[in-house]
């Protein structure tokens, strides 16, 4: 009776818990991906951490601080004006006693040395034109660490969903062991139980974990899509309140600038360097390397003169015999000589040089620094996606097929309930390791986009799709 009641009750339990993997499994390849399908999207979360970036309102007060500058330094100095008595007696203090007593109001004019006024002008320009680039720049740097906070945000919330499917099967498990173990029929042993009890709450731990990443990673994206402190933007999109907020799904494809430097392993400095040669921070330093030039020029103007015009009226009064004196008008010019320009004049043309050449460093350096960053991150990209076709081929199925065997052999009587949920776990690790490398590789791509833009709105271009791979994961 026992033996008939036995293989009845094993095919149930087979039964029973592979309905629970498979239906648990529909749920991870469809359900999902449509929780909260209307969440915060990426391209949301990038413009609005854009558009209340104060750095970017700083900039824009430091550009507008330079063009003013800019129109003052073109102007001539004002002109001075000088009114004084001159030859006084002090005997009588009579204005009409002596004939050199007079009432005098000159104006005199500076003119600055050769085309400094121009030059400063246009060098004052310059600075003021580096300032947009550096704001292009920031918009995408800015892309790159929203996007990327999005990202490990929307990993947080999606390995929460994968466990929380995950954790009814162990339950279930849990629940078929102890009715095992209760009825005394199967293998089941009190050390199944235990350990089916001890691995549901791990994964209350992992959830635990999980949702502690998500709350720190929502708070640290807010930082950035926040309005707070900058009441001049508008608030259209917001994650003040980051636990009222979930990531939109699917996980968006972003498309890669340039597919074709991908074709090849290694890329010659130079095709690099055409590239590389149009981002808005190099540009932005190859206004800084004009401006140090007009300071080249600016600082030779000074072997020239500077020039001054002055013009005076000299009022007397009568002589003491009431005979008219006449008023005198004075006109003259003034100018200095640089006689003495070795040590001063030199000296500051060789330091406008100096400055020039060290300003044409930064920008070798950025070049040579963005070269690096986008070989390794590239050397990055190939190998995540070594992996993801690793995972997609071979060890997603392979898990599945343990998992299967595992489970099958021991609702059989001839397996072994660890091993069951070793190969459970093995599985679940692979597809959380999966979804990660998924992640990273939308990562990796924001990156890359940033070496090549020239506008940051080509950071996160997507189709808005799910990822090609995604769909292999409902094939399986």
């Amino acid at each position: 009776m026992t033996r008939i009641s036995l293989y009845k009750v094993i095919p149930l339990i087979f039964t029973t818990v592979l309905l629970v993997k498979f239906g648990i499994q529909t749920v991870k390849g469809s359900e999902i991906k449509s929780i909260h399908h209307d969440g915060l999207t990426l391209d949301m979360a990038v413009k609005s951490a854009q558009r209340n970036d104060p750095w970017l309102t700083g900039n824009r007060h430091i550009q507008d601080a330079y063009q003013s500058k800019s129109i003052a330094a073109g102007t001539l100095p004002d002109p001075k004006v000088n009114i004084g008595l001159a030859n006084m007696p002090m005997d009588t203090f009579d204005f009409g006693q002596e004939g050199m007593t007079q009432f005098k109001v000159g104006v005199s004019q500076m003119f600055p040395r050769g085309e400094s006024l121009a030059l400063r002008q246009q060098q004052l320009e310059l600075i003021a034109s580096q300032y947009p680039f550096q704001r292009e720049d920031r918009k995408a740097k800015v892309a790159v660490t929203s996007g990327q906070l999005w990202l490990d945000v929307y990993k947080a919330q999606e390995s929460i969903a994968l466990i929380e499917s995950n954790r009814g099967l162990f339950e279930q498990l849990s629940d078929i062991a102890q009715a095992s173990y209760s009825t005394a029929l199967g293998k089941s042993r009190q050390q199944d139980i235990v350990r089916a009890q001890l691995e549901v709450t791990r994964i209350d731990d992992r959830l635990n974990v999980l949702e502690q990443q998500f709350d720190t990673g929502m708070q640290r994206l807010s930082q950035w899509t926040s309005h707070y402190f900058v009441g001049e933007f508008s608030n259209d999109t917001q994650l003040d309140n980051g636990s009222e907020v979930k990531m939109a799904t699917p996980l968006p494809s972003i498309n890669l600038l340039y597919p074709e430097l991908y074709v090849e392993q290694q890329l010659q400095p130079q095709t690099l360097f055409e590239y590389f040669s149009h981002h808005p921070s190099v540009d932005a330093i190859e206004k800084s390397i004009q401006a140090s030039s007009k300071g080249i020029e600016l600082s030779k103007q000074k072997f020239k003169p500077e020039w001054g015009v002055n013009a005076g009226y000299g009022y007397r009064a009568d002589d003491p015999m009431g005979n008219e004196r006449a008023d005198l008008f004075t006109i003259g010019v003034s100018f200095d000589l640089p006689l003495f320009t070795s040590d001063k004049q030199d000296r500051e043309v060789q330091a406008a040089v100096s400055q020039t050449e060290s300003v044409k460093t930064r920008k070798w350096l950025r070049l040579r620094e963005m070269m690096a960053a986008f070989g390794s991150t590239k050397a990055q990209l190939l190998r995540l996606k070594q992996r993801q076709n690793r995972y997609r081929t071979e060890l997603l199925p392979q898990m599945k097929d343990q998992s299967d065997a595992s489970l099958s052999a021991y609702t059989s009587d001839d397996g072994d309930f660890a091993e069951v949920v070793r190969a459970l776990i093995a599985e679940l690790n692979a597809q959380l390791d999966d979804l990660s490398i998924d992640v990273d590789i939308q990562k990796t791509k924001l990156q890359l986009n940033y070496f090549l833009m020239t506008t940051p709105d080509q950071i996160i271009l997507s189709d808005n799709s799910a990822m090609e791979s995604d769909g292999d994961k409902n094939e399986q």
